[in-house]
């Protein structure tokens, strides 16, 4: 992509995340941390747009995806909210099936998302009127048919991607020429990271979500955070465009 073409992306993005924060507010954006993460998170705090930035802190993450809060802090002094899982309910899991029982059966690993991942989400998105993710449509094929704006019959508002028409060249470029902090699990083979036990570095041409679940098939390597009754919230994806 020639530098016309990036700088006409990056401004349709920030006319998206704009829209958001002016029509659909209160909003949110849920970080994973990772580097698409980083690219809304600077272009949000950039424009100083009113849309609030949560992360997930499922008590399992990277010790290096936890640094980058620090660095969030240093670098755009912002304090991005964490939200955690019940303890009650993490203590039972464990006690009732182990530690690392996800490695067990999908069913096993989708009951520790919903209970590190799906639950506190659910508490960040109270009352709010859209939420934000980094997603993109690259990134693996259960994301195939994302779209920048979809609506979330499972929270009751509306979901926006603004990232869907990104490719991962497009991210990197981004964070280089804007200095972006990102996380150092990247460089060591990581695209997409997501809890440390649920999370491998990836060989030469494999996906980039192949590292995430690793010992699952592709169409089952969604958290749940995307899934509503086994099915992907974007079926009802409305236009690009929109």
């Amino acid at each position: 992509m020639n530098d016309i073409a990036f700088a006409e992306l990056v401004e349709k993005t920030r006319e998206t995340l704009q829209r958001v924060a002016e029509q659909f507010a209160p909003a949110v954006f849920a970080s994973s941390l990772a580097a698409e993460d980083m690219v809304l998170t600077d272009l949000i705090l950039r424009d100083k747009l009113d849309i609030g930035i949560f992360t997930l802190e499922t008590g399992r993450l990277h010790t290096e995806t936890l640094g980058m809060l620090d660095r969030i802090r240093e670098t755009y002094g912002y304090e991005v909210e964490q939200f955690k899982p019940d303890a009650s309910a993490v203590e039972q899991y464990v006690r009732q099936n182990g530690l690392n029982a996800f490695y067990e059966s999908v069913d096993m690993r989708k009951e520790c998302c919903r209970i590190r991942k799906v639950e506190p989400l659910n508490r960040a998105l109270a009352g709010k009127q859209a939420w934000i993710t980094g997603q993109r449509r690259a990134q693996s094929t259960t994301r195939a048919e994302l779209h920048v704006k979809e609506r979330d019959e499972a929270h009751g508002m509306e979901k926006f991607n603004p990232l869907a028409d990104w490719s991962e060249e497009d991210v990197w470029h981004y964070i280089r020429s804007k200095n972006v902090p990102y996380n150092p699990l990247h460089d060591r083979g990581y695209p997409s990271i997501g809890c440390e036990p649920c999370t491998r570095a990836i060989q030469p041409g494999e996906d980039v979500r192949a590292g995430r679940w690793w010992w699952e098939n592709p169409e089952s390597k969604e958290c749940g955070l995307h899934v509503v009754d086994g099915k992907l919230v974007r079926i009802k994806s409305v236009a690009t465009s929109a």
